[in-house]
């Protein structure tokens, strides 16, 4: 087991030194709901012209399901979320629907009874935050582009990237697994690739808090892919600063074959373990964007200034920081 020292000599950021350092001093309370709720989430991107993915139905009352799915023209593959889930639980993934049953991404069958009992379980709190009432979500499934198609098990990837203070400072690659029902979390099995920020391209990964240089189910190495559209994630991803004002953040991308990046959720206390998948520290990275904005002057500095007097310039240079945050070291 490597010891706290050793971790804070290579630039690991803790859980504590997280919260406290990072999210409680550049994530001001009243910014949270914009993106806890993924249905303010939503609104707010199409506002701004930002893609996401196309909203079908809101559910509030049960009853409301049935008819709605029974209608001859409702699409039949959707994704069912929950407004307010946590850790990518309460996710399904209906891919279509052959003799009265609907198919999971993972070829799981589900029944119409199924899927009322899991909407249930959605409104009433099961998977939200805080165990509060909520709000179901149907909206347009994901097709994965297919350059992943060697690294991924039946369900679409992800993109996830850390912005501080506006500037991207470190980014993985999630793939889906068969322990991980198809679905691009960590926390049920999935594998998290570290990427070089430079080019988007993929290094080794982690899966279960292990390293690994395979896909488990597919076999092919993790290793040397290239993430499509990887300067227009990196564009939209500093976009998101002055629209939802949050300091620290995580921005979880989703690449369709045919739409291209569309933003997933933002989401104001992002995990620790890609700095596993990229097997380098935060604190470094942090560090190198902190000397940049500090360096622009007291009022620049100050969040609320910074994102009135949002720029092209100020833009330009996030982006253009990106290489030295690749070279931090601790």
């Amino acid at each position: 087991m490597i010891s706290p020292l050793s971790l804070r000599k290579l630039g690991v950021l803790g859980m504590n030194q997280r919260n406290a350092g990072y999210i409680l001093k550049n994530n001001p309370r009243n910014r949270y709901p914009l993106v806890d709720d993924k249905l303010r989430t939503k609104e707010l991107l199409i506002q701004h012209r930002i893609p996401t993915p196309l909203v079908y139905a809101r559910i509030e009352r049960a009853h409301d399901l049935r008819p709605l799915l029974n209608q001859p023209d409702f699409p039949l593959d959707f994704a069912l979320k929950p407004a307010r889930g946590a850790e990518g639980r309460g996710i399904v993934v209906i891919v279509g629907k052959r003799k009265g049953l609907w198919e999971k991404a993972s070829g799981e069958k589900l029944s119409l009874e199924d899927i009322e009992y899991h909407t249930i379980n959605i409104l009433a709190g099961l998977f939200s935050l805080g165990g509060d009432d909520d709000r179901a979500i149907i909206e347009y499934r994901v097709k994965s582009h297919p350059v992943f198609a060697p690294v991924s098990y039946r369900g679409v990837p992800d993109v996830r990237i850390i912005l501080y203070r506006g500037v991207p400072v470190m980014s993985m690659l999630r793939l889906p697994t068969k322990h991980s029902d198809g679905k691009a979390n960590l926390h049920q099995g999935a594998v998290g690739v570290g990427m070089d920020m430079n080019t988007g391209v993929t290094r080794g990964g982690i899966c279960r808090n292990r390293s690994i240089d395979r896909h488990p189910d597919t076999g092919e190495p993790i290793a040397g892919v290239q993430v499509p559209y990887w300067q227009q994630l990196l564009d939209i991803s500093v976009r998101t600063y002055p629209i939802f004002g949050l300091g620290y953040m995580g921005i979880d991308f989703v690449i369709d074959e045919t739409l291209g990046p569309l933003i997933l959720e933002l989401n104001a206390r992002p995990g620790l373990s890609i700095q596993l998948a990229n097997q380098r520290g935060l604190i470094p990275r942090l560090n190198t964007v902190d000397r940049w904005a500090d360096g622009k002057g007291p009022k620049s500095s100050k969040q609320s200034k910074s994102l009135e007097d949002s720029n092209d310039n100020d833009f330009r240079e996030k982006l253009n920081l990106i290489p030295k945050i690749e070279e931090a070291i601790a």
